[in-house]
Parts: C-alpha cells; structure tokens; sequence
C-alpha cells in the first residue's frame, strides 16, 4: 500500500468524522436554543412555569441589614450538638 492509495481513506474518514461532529453539534445546539425558548414567554403568578421563587411570593423582597441581630443561628451550638457535648465531658 502506497500513499496515493492511503490518501481517500483518510480523507473519506476525516470527512465522515467532521460531519458526524457537525451534525451532533447543531443537533445540541438546536435543542438547547428550543428549550430555552420556553423561557422567554410570558409568566404571570398564576402559571404552572415559575423561574425563581421571586415570581410567586407577594409584594417586595425586604433584605435584612448587614448589622441585624440573627438569633441563635450558630451552628455549632445547635441543641442536639450541646446535649452531645455535655455527655462526652
């Protein structure tokens, strides 16, 4: 076997590699952009589509200041946590 023989071989395949490829791509790529086309209607509180949780709740969103007391919120002093502490010691 010469070169001029291995020659169409490898084109042939690199050619149905290539193709192969660009069909797959475009099919992924066509399918994403028609899933994501769902997205772009519009959605009021009564549809079954809800993109965040923003869209259902009720009037506006009020965000705690940086310096707001928490509360007991300190994980490692969680109830069943101290009850294991004071049994180990």
């Amino acid at each position: 076997m010469n070169i001029s023989e291995i020659q169409p071989i490898v084109v042939a395949a690199v050619t149905g590699l290539v193709s192969s490829t660009a069909f797959l791509l475009a099919l992924f790529v066509g399918f994403i952009f028609l899933a994501g086309l769902s997205k772009l209607r519009k959605r009021t509180k009564s549809s079954m589509v809800v993109r965040t949780l923003t869209e259902h709740m009720e009037g506006e969103t009020h965000y705690l200041p940086a310096d707001a007391p928490r509360g007991p919120v300190d994980q490692l002093r969680t109830p069943e946590l101290l009850e294991q502490t004071s049994r180990n010691a």
